[in-house]
């Protein structure tokens, strides 16, 4: 089995202003989209292998539907400052394989034979960060040139080669612990939630620190 990290969703303010402070950094914004019949809607940062996504709910009657609910997004953005983990984090798979335990979810925006492999730890552990798994993930600079994103940035960041999460909760579920098991993210006690994003190594020793507009820490 061969997994990547595919992307991270920060559940951030209705209209994701924190992005502005990264554009001006020399970040480049990508193309913003909506999930239709989820609620949600989200400006992205698009790099070499992977993606930076800023999502808020922007429909509570579709994030609270019966079929949206199972994911917890409603709650999780709601909540993101009483507690909740305002994470997500995407693995993508080389060879079709899951690596936690998960169950398909299949929202409206997607065709219908396609489905998202969700954590089962998403039914009742808002502590930690959804997981999931999309069959049709790709490295950013492998896209079509209909669906290409800017993936150049002033700043010079190219590749996403370290994922921390850091979290006030030191015991891992099984599904957590399965995507830790892929070395693809590690796992840090803080006071707070926040995620650290590494940079082609940090070769450079730099780090940008986004908080508290944005649980985030960029090193490169």
């Amino acid at each position: 089995m061969a997994f990547e990290f595919d992307h991270l969703f920060i559940c951030t303010d209705v209209g994701a202003n924190a992005a502005d402070h990264l554009v001006s950094l020399g970040l480049r914004e990508g193309s913003s989209s909506t999930h239709p019949g989820q609620g949600t809607a989200n400006r992205r940062f698009f790099f070499h292998n992977a993606k930076l996504e800023l999502l808020w709910v922007h429909s509570p009657e579709e994030a609270k539907s019966d079929l949206i609910n199972p994911t917890h997004l409603w709650e999780r953005w709601r909540d993101r400052q009483q507690g909740a983990c305002p994470f997500g984090f995407c693995l993508r798979s080389t060879d079709a394989s899951i690596a936690f335990s998960s169950w398909a979810y299949r929202p409206p925006y997607l065709p219908k034979t396609l489905s998202i492999a969700v954590g089962t730890n998403s039914f009742s552990l808002l502590t930690e960060p959804m997981l999931f798994q999309t069959p049709f993930g790709q490295r950013p600079d492998h896209f079509s040139a209909e669906k290409a994103q800017p993936i150049n940035h002033p700043l010079g960041l190219r590749e996403i080669t370290r994922v921390e999460f850091v979290s006030p909760h030191t015991i891992p579920s099984p599904e957590l612990q399965a995507v830790l098991d892929t070395r693809q993210l590690s796992l840090r006690t803080g006071v707070d939630y926040s995620v650290e994003l590494g940079f082609d190594q940090e070769t450079q020793g730099q780090k940008i620190d986004f908080r508290p507009d944005l649980p985030l820490v960029i090193c490169y």
